[in-house]
């Protein structure tokens, strides 16, 4: 190669340095709701922060932490954060029925692997299908979890089972524990260690539903107002968020990052990334099931007809951002 085509190759190298160092210091701040706080699908925000991804697309992430998808939603409809996580998809649907200004930017996670079903070790129940006239846990209204467990009472028959709202999955932990909900519920790798000590028994998975297991349960939503008003901040946080997600399932540094973020034991993590969530689990470029998620949200009242397709249309903006 000539020296001249060389000297203009790293002058032009150098100016995109340069360029993306000026572009990280004007950083704006984006506000995110994540349910949650140390799950390895809510921690996606935390660690891309700290590993500086979302600065080098030009956003200062403040990351606020919810009881559950159903809280996630309110604050985002409610304008606090421009972005949530987590948000279940029947809820959305729900929500926009009726009126509420919320977009789908992504999925969030599909198949419902990572949820799960536990009870004391001392309890006689050996599977979910066994919990006639139990209490079982849910996050929060309108969650992934809230819709799961509707799903499931519905496809075991379960008689006389009634459905509570613990919280996250660590306010459920000390609930189910103490007797005050027969069935907690979980997402790994919380109480994975639990159950390998035997402290805890799991019964079932949400993924046990085929209906279920066809689904994005969760997504990721945008305040609409937000959404037409900073269109190019929420392509650069979507491109942003797929890059961390990358970097977290290939990288031995996110492992550890991720490990003195969490706090949780090795092992657990090892299994909730073999098991529980491996990385087709949280794709964010198509939302799968749609008609299964309408079923639902209609035949548990969340939304009292379907959406029309424009109307599917109008909510799923993951294309416009692309």
């Amino acid at each position: 190669m000539k020296p001249a085509k060389i000297f203009r190759l790293a002058a032009a190298l150098a100016a995109q340095v340069f360029a993306a160092q000026v572009f990280a210091a004007r950083a704006e701040t984006f506000k995110v709701a994540s349910p949650n706080r140390g799950s390895w699908e809510g921690a996606i925000p935390e660690l891309g922060k700290q590993a500086g991804i979302f600065k080098k697309h030009g956003l200062d992430l403040d990351i606020l932490y919810t009881g559950g998808g159903g809280e996630t939603m309110q604050v985002v409809i409610s304008g606090a954060v421009d972005a949530g996580l987590s948000a279940g998809l029947a809820g959305a649907f729900g929500a926009y029925s009726k009126g509420a200004p919320i977009r789908i930017i992504g999925a969030s996670s599909s198949g419902a692997r990572e949820v799960f079903y536990y009870v004391p070790s001392k309890s006689p129940l050996q599977s979910l299908r066994e919990a006639h006239g139990k209490s079982i846990a849910y996050s929060t209204t309108g969650s992934s979890t809230h819709i799961g467990v509707l799903r499931l009472i519905d496809e075991y028959g379960l008689k006389g089972a009634k459905i509570t709202p613990t919280g996250d999955a660590a306010a459920t932990t000390a609930q189910a524990l103490t007797g005050q909900v027969d069935i907690g519920w979980s997402v790994a790798p919380f109480n994975l260690d639990r159950a390998a000590s035997g402290e805890i028994r799991v019964i079932g998975r949400l993924s046990d539903s085929p209906h279920m297991r066809a689904q994005t349960i969760r997504a990721q939503i945008a305040n609409a107002g937000a959404l037409a008003q900073k269109t190019d901040s929420f392509r650069r946080y979507m491109r942003a968020y797929r890059e961390t997600l990358d970097w977290m399932y290939d990288s031995p540094e996110a492992f550890a990052v991720y490990m003195g973020f969490a706090g949780f034991p090795e092992t657990s993590v090892r299994l909730t990334l073999k098991d529980y969530i491996p990385r087709e689990s949280l794709q964010t470029e198509r939302v799968l099931g749609v008609a299964e998620a309408m079923e639902d949200a209609l035949q548990f009242k969340f939304i009292s007809a379907r959406l029309s397709p424009e109307q599917i249309a109008d909510i799923i903006q993951i294309g416009a951002l692309k």
